[in-house]
């Protein structure tokens, strides 16, 4: 094999060069060059660079080539994607059966077993898993319905299930793609690149469809498990940006629940049934104040569920008087944690002793219905020693720290330098009650407890006497649940809140498992088209784990995609006596891990079971 120098002229009079992978071949007693494959520019490389980039593209389709060849990097890189793109070009498939289909009884050959190679491993449990569960969802029929050409269903099949299975930037997606995964062949039938910017412009067609497309999943999960959605979640979690987003409407500084005050935030609203399974989402600024939110929410949801008013179980952040009543008007009923702790409060039934029940982990928690005079709500006490045992530890230990800045402040009454003037005293010594709260906010607290003594406007002594939380230990671990359902025991009620971990849960596996923080791009609609293709990608990754959890499989999805991980899909390649080249693809047969989660999820374990081509001499 040679390159050959092609020369050809513009309509602009300028000259152009690129280069072509030529072979000799003889023809009578006449030679000619047969053109094999386009190269292009190859630019940067000189000649003795394209000498030696026809001699590895020549070893490596004979098969002659070391593992360890002496030639540069960036020729190796081109070599080994020239010598792809002719054994694309040249092979002829021989057969293709699929998964179910009988593999003939022999296909016999003679090989050297020296030429066996293994030129691709792709990683395919993880992506075959997923595109069973997009399948049983329907998101291909849906996107085909809503007019989308089939490529780009496709290509929106193969980003779906890369943000579900290696959660990253388009441009590192489209390198997994190229390198790593076998997804593109999955979805494709046969491998192929997909560019950044192609995977960019997919995800906003996504996001196109947003509420269309939501709707049908929600839909379809409801009728895949026989759901009935009696009861929803609502919350609102946000993640952070990297970067200035200077420029940018829903990119705004405000409280960020991972504590990255100094980084603008965007707001994610979502509505989860008791399943997890997410019914409504939307999109909100960073600084949005929660409690403005739900009315919209509770507006679109009635439009989703029709003539059904499931119970709205939230938390206290949003369970304002004015969202309460607006719920009730609404005709839904309501759970919720109360924004503060009931003071004036009696037990339903007087002389009763709390019920006493344990959580998943054994730990005592009580519970007992009270009534609060004016209101016709149901509250429930709930005292958790966990709680408990966690509150007392913070204040212990916001206690200590409020002890050893006083025993600071006194000592530098003391010490030359110090602050000693009576009002820059009292300045200091209100700083830091300002900086412990938590130390001051209970009546037997260091509040009243805090004497400084002072000779002709100067301290001279500060005292104080040691917190003893004695009287708050009754109020430790104790919250209040508020409720219009009527005549439910406590251990229903408890419950029901209790599954406000699956909106949790959610919120977890969408920023940690599938990357939803923190968020790179610049545009609003690309920020948008991101945070949307997370929730979709949730979806997928839910429906297979509320399949593994009714077979007792409670692995997270981190987990699940490790042992997925495993199953490969291996290209092997060897001469037979004819000196053909012979190219083998075969999916790894799965370990015990993992046909315990295709049979958990009924699910084929193998895409298919051989695909065989063969090169010409």
């Amino acid at each position: 094999m040679f390159i050959k120098q092609i020369e050809k002229y513009g309509a602009d009079g300028k000259k152009y060069t690129y280069y072509r992978l030529c072979e000799s071949i003889r023809i009578g007693d006449k030679t000619r060059h047969n053109n094999l494959l386009n190269l292009g520019t190859l630019s940067g490389l000189g000649q003795e660079d394209r000498k030696t980039l026809a001699n590895r593209i020549e070893s490596l389709y004979l098969g002659t080539g070391s593992l360890f060849s002496e030639v540069p990097a960036a020729v190796e890189i081109l070599a080994v994607q020239f010598y792809k793109e002719l054994m694309d070009k040249y092979k002829q498939e021989k057969s293709r059966p699929v998964t179910g289909e009988a593999l003939p009884e022999k296909d016999m050959e003679c090989v050297d077993i020296n030429t066996i190679r293994h030129d691709e491993v792709r990683e395919a449990g993880a992506e075959w898993l997923c595109l069973q569960a997009i399948a049983e969802l329907g998101i291909a029929g849906f996107l085909a319905s809503q007019g989308l050409e089939a490529h780009t269903i496709s290509s929106a099949l193969a980003l779906l299930v890369s943000r579900a299975v290696y959660p990253a930037s388009e441009h590192k997606t489209a390198q997994w793609m190229q390198s790593s995964s076998a997804v593109t062949e999955l979805v494709f039938k046969e491998h192929q690149p997909l560019s950044h910017q192609h995977l960019y412009k997919t995800g906003d067609k996504l996001y196109e469809q947003k509420e269309a497309l939501g709707r049908h999943l929600s839909a379809r999960t409801d009728e895949l498990f026989n759901l009935s959605d009696k009861i929803v979640f609502y919350d609102l979690t946000n993640t952070y940006f990297e970067g200035r987003k200077a420029d940018s409407t829903i990119a705004q500084f405000g409280r960020s629940k991972e504590k990255r005050s100094d980084a603008r935030l965007v707001s994610l609203a979502l509505v989860v049934n008791g399943e997890g399974f997410v019914k409504y989402s939307k999109i909100y600024e960073g600084n949005i104040y929660e409690p403005l939110t739900l009315a919209n929410t509770i507006e679109a949801l009635s439009t989703d569920t029709g003539a059904i008013k499931p119970t709205v179980v939230m938390d206290a952040g949003i369970a304002t008087e004015e969202n309460l009543k607006m719920l009730k008007e609404k005709g839904h009923a309501y759970l919720c944690v109360t924004r503060t702790k009931l003071k004036d409060y009696q037990a339903v039934s007087a002389g009763t002793a709390p019920v006493e029940i344990t959580d998943n982990r054994n730990n005592k928690i009580q519970l007992q219905q009270v009534a609060k005079k004016g209101c016709t709500d149901q509250y429930m006490y709930i005292r958790s020693e966990m709680k408990a045992v966690k509150e007392g530890a913070m204040e212990a230990h916001f206690d200590k720290k409020f002890e050893a800045e006083l025993d600071h402040l006194a000592k530098a009454i003391h010490i030359k330098g110090g602050t000693k003037t009576l009002t820059k005293v009292h300045e200091r010594l209100g700083r830091i009650k300002e900086r412990y709260p938590a130390a001051n906010k209970h009546p037997d607290s260091y509040r009243d407890k805090i004497t400084v003594e002072d000779k002709e406007k100067k301290a001279t002594r500060i005292a104080w006497e040691q917190n003893t939380t004695e009287g708050t230990k009754q109020t430790q671990g104790v919250y209040f649940l508020r409720t219009s359902l009527k005549e439910n025991d406590e251990k229903t009620i408890w419950d029901i809140y209790n599954t406000l971990t699956e909106v949790e849960a959610t919120f977890r596996t969408l920023k940690t498992d599938l990357s939803l923080r923190p968020v790179y791009h610049q545009k609003d609609s690309r920020t948008e088209a991101h945070i949307h293709l997370g929730v979709m990608a949730y979806m997928v990754v839910n429906t297979i784990r509320y399949k593994l959890k009714q077979q007792n499989i409670h692995h997270d999805w981190t987990n699940i995609v490790r042992i997925m991980n495993t199953q490969k899909i291996v290209t092997t390649s060897l001469k037979n006596d004819k000196n053909q080249t012979i190219i083998l693809k075969k999916c790894s047969q799965p370990n015990s891990e993992v046909t315990a989660i295709y049979q958990a999820a009924k699910y084929k374990a193998m895409p298919f079971n051989l695909k065989k081509y063969v090169l010409p001499q």
